[in-house]
């Protein structure tokens, strides 16, 4: 399928020079509602928490000619830092200038969208019925997506555009995330008077993670201690230390008992210490996988391959909205739009990927 190239970079440049971290979608959100307007689809502005975001999501429908329907969706929201950011388009690369991270993740996905359509208007060709979810606040935990009201899609399958890699990668599995907060609270002393009258909030954090299975657990599981906040002087043994953690798995069940390992291995520390424990803990979605023989995963892999792009399907390690979509039971998948080194300053995509991921959505709308 032929595309306007031009119209497609320049619409994404634009795109990326709209501040949007999360939380601050508003002038994006507006932006896209003005411009799926004037491509006829129905739009609906969808409210969300205001302590979500100052924006809304985007949901919209263009009714096609073919017996067929999908929703296609990305996230409007950037990573910090994402404000201020100015592209530079250099050898077939667009980069920041590199005080910024780019905003290829998620906008490379969105101009791919709105071009593709653009495009198959241009050359009245018959398209699929075409709904559109655009969500803010999807970094840093799916928030959007959670709050993205299905009721009124009528479609039974989604694609979001949504993963780097080689353009005509599907992710056909991505894992379930659960979250854990932990509070243990020691007994405050003079560090050089009296240590022996404390419980050192952190030596107790340091015995649990010592007998913590932690990092690379198997093919299919990952766990971390992402943060460690306590202390106020040197000369007090620490009375309190707060940990964020989290675990991962395509598997469910192993999940379930990575996150009960973490979580007696505190508990067996701080009894042993005579410390307090207070743990807050949250699954923050669900593991999603798709076999490779399903209809949706063939029609994806006919479409790249129709414009000479080799499909491959892959597993990856991080959550995005497909995994929010599934679990809403909208079968969904995720394909790569070619972004590279995302969430930083180093943030890239080629001018020939987007061109490609572009030319995709095209094929597999019009695709009988």
């Amino acid at each position: 399928m032929t595309i306007n190239e031009e119209r497609l970079l320049n619409n994404f440049l634009s795109y990326l020079r709209i501040d949007s971290e999360s939380g601050n979608e508003l002038e994006m959100a507006k932006r896209l509602v003005d411009d799926l307007t004037a491509l006829g689809f129905l739009v609906e502005q969808q409210p969300v928490p205001s302590e979500l975001s100052n924006g809304f999501n985007v949901y919209a429908k263009l009714e096609g000619q073919l017996n067929d329907s999908v929703l296609l969706s990305c996230h409007m929201d950037t990573v910090t830092p994402g404000n201020g950011i100015e592209p530079i388009v250099e050898d077939g690369v667009v980069r920041s200038k590199g005080d910024t991270i780019l905003g290829a993740d998620d906008k490379s996905g969105i101009a791919a969208i709105i071009e593709a359509i653009q495009s198959i208007q241009e050359k009245k060709l018959p398209h699929k019925t075409i709904e559109i979810a655009f969500t803010v606040f999807e970094e840093g935990g799916l928030h959007g997506s959670r709050a993205f009201k299905l009721d009124q899609v009528s479609s039974d399958k989604a694609l979001v555009l949504d993963s780097g890699g080689p353009i005509g990668t599907i992710i056909t599995q991505a894992p379930g995330q659960q979250t854990l907060q932990v509070t243990i609270q020691g007994k405050p002393a003079h560090a050089g008077l009296a240590p022996e009258e404390g419980i050192n909030a952190l030596t107790v954090a340091a015995a649990a993670i010592n007998t913590m299975n932690l990092g690379r657990i198997d093919f299919e599981t990952t766990a971390n201690i992402g943060t460690v906040n306590g202390g106020s002087a040197t000369n007090i043994v620490m009375p309190e230390v707060i940990l964020k953690a989290e675990a991962r798995s395509l598997n469910s069940d192993k999940l379930t008992s990575q996150v009960e390992h973490m979580i007696n291995r505190f508990e067996d520390a701080a009894y042993k210490h005579g410390a307090k424990l207070l743990i807050d803990s949250e699954r923050e979605y669900d593991a999603y996988q798709i076999a490779e023989d399903d209809p949706l995963v063939q029609s994806i892999a006919k479409a790249f391959e129709s414009v000479s792009t080799q499909p491959q399907t892959k597993s990856t390690g991080g959550g995005s909205d497909a995994n929010i979509f599934n679990e809403k039971g909208l079968k969904t998948v995720n394909v790569s739009t070619g972004m590279s080194k995302v969430h930083t300053t180093d943030e890239f995509i080629t001018i020939d990927d987007l061109n490609q991921v572009t030319r995709f959505v095209g094929a597999f709308l019009t695709a009988q």
